[in-house]
């Protein structure tokens, strides 16, 4: 018999004797910096590290805990060297706060267009947030406003808030939200206007009016025919019965609105009419309840392209039933803990992404059948309300998007839910939306040089 076939069997091994003999000896153990020494380190190249990883690092790094730049880790990477400088400042420079005169004057000197890091900064702005609080000392004007607008030329969105004014001593700390909205703020003058038309073209407005005029969200809306994403907040825009008001030109993609009142049709229907013609909406965002005849008219111009809607609640027969009239959703959020379960059993099969409040009484069932009936279902975000986390049923739900692969997202801060539902006002091809450098405008994105 052969090993394998291959090796002849020639008998038993032949057993060969050796002596051997072992001395141990103990040799002086070296001291830990012998070892360290002895260890190599990393070889980085004269140049440095790569400036094109660098930038990965940076860009990988650019979002805190908040949602917000994390100014604090930028600031400290402009100061490790020359090469770093100019590409941190420049993430720095994406996002811009403007509070105060004091503000405005650091940053127009730092983004001054005379000088090439001027250019280069003021190239990289893309969102600038604005306060025009005429209550304050010292604070930011619309002359001063215009002037920051115009040395941005790639700016594609400005978050604006502007608070009234009173008379020294009438100011009262805590006084309620209707008594803050009544004090008067001046209206933008021609000037302010032409300069603020003549400057880059923004698409996305976030305006919030803390004041009794219900006029300046009108005016700024005649500056930029080129929006597409628009929030409006507070005072509730009214359109002057007296003044013959030219059609609204932009074709909306996203509408937001938190307003103290409810915008009238006819605001709606003016601001809305070149949106439905061109069928361009697709996101309505309403975060305070709105009634069943406002929902009903915003569903029925547009429910048909409409790829999300988010209402605070849908407990009402009239809106679980708006909501259903809308076949293209591919997404749908409430912070509410119950909603009509009918809204989940007809929801279409192009749904994405569902958000919902969770507590003892929400019934779960018709969630998790949704999430075991609909492919092209990616997320659930959950925002767990008092003692939601023990509701028998959330072991079921975590158990059936693990099986499907869908990304389930607890959260127990109302907040968090929202800064996780609400990314850059740009409308995304999928859902949910996310909040990275990537989903900005090509077209404005800026690029780095060495």
């Amino acid at each position: 018999m052969t090993f394998c076939g291959y090796l002849p069997y020639s008998g038993p091994p032949m057993v060969v004797e050796h002596e051997i003999s072992l001395k141990f000896t103990t040799s002086p153990s070296p001291n830990d910096s012998e070892v360290y020494d002895n260890i190599r380190t990393p070889h980085v190249p004269a140049s440095g590290i790569p400036i094109e990883m660098v930038l990965t690092i940076f860009e990988a790094a650019y979002f805190d805990d908040r949602g917000g730049p994390d100014i604090d880790l930028l600031s400290k990477c402009t100061l490790v060297c020359k090469a770093w400088s100019l590409h941190a400042q420049k993430l720095l420079f994406r996002r811009v706060r403007l509070r105060s005169h004091s503000a405005f004057a650091s940053f127009t000197h730092a983004v001054n267009r005379s000088s090439p890091r001027g250019q280069i900064l003021g190239d990289a702005v893309i969102q600038m947030h604005a306060v025009l609080d005429y209550n304050q000392p010292g604070c930011l004007d619309q002359s001063s406003l215009t002037v920051a607008v115009a040395n941005c030329p790639n700016l594609y969105e400005l978050d604006l808030a502007q608070y009234g004014c009173v008379a020294p001593g009438k100011d009262v700390v805590g006084s309620p939200a209707q008594e803050r909205m009544r004090r008067p703020a001046p209206s933008f003058d021609e000037h302010s206007l032409a300069l603020l038309s003549a400057g880059p073209r923004i698409t996305a407005l976030n305006f919030s009016n803390w004041s009794e005029n219900n006029q300046s969200v009108l005016q700024l809306l005649e500056v930029w025919p080129s929006l597409k994403s628009l929030s409006i907040t507070g005072t509730s825009p009214v359109l002057s019965p007296d003044v013959t008001y030219p059609p609204f030109p932009c074709a909306l993609e996203e509408l937001r609105l938190n307003c103290q009142r409810e915008p009238a049709k006819e605001f709606l229907g003016w601001l809305l009419h070149r949106s439905a013609e061109e069928k361009s909406l697709r996101v309505i965002d309403l975060e305070r309840q709105p009634s069943p005849e406002l929902l009903d008219f915003l569903v029925e111009k547009h429910g048909e392209t409409l790829h999300s809607l988010a209402v605070p609640s849908f407990a009402m027969h009239e809106h679980a039933h708006a909501a259903m009239r809308c076949r293209s959703l591919r997404e749908l959020r409430t912070e509410s803990s119950w909603s009509s379960p009918v809204i989940c059993r007809q929801m279409p099969e192009t749904i994405q992404h569902l958000a919902f409040g969770l507590d003892l009484d929400t019934l779960l069932n018709p969630i998790i059948d949704l999430v075991k009936t609909r492919d092209d279902l990616q997320a659930v975000t959950v925002n767990i309300w008092r003692d939601g986390h023990r509701h028998p049923q959330l072991a079921s739900l975590q158990m059936t998007c693990a099986y499907r692969g869908v990304d389930l997202r607890l959260t127990r801060d109302v907040r968090r839910m929202r800064l996780l539902v609400r990314g850059d006002p740009v409308v995304p091809p999928t859902y949910p939306r996310t909040q990275t450098l990537d989903s900005m405008q090509p077209a404005v994105r800026p690029v780095f040089v060495a």
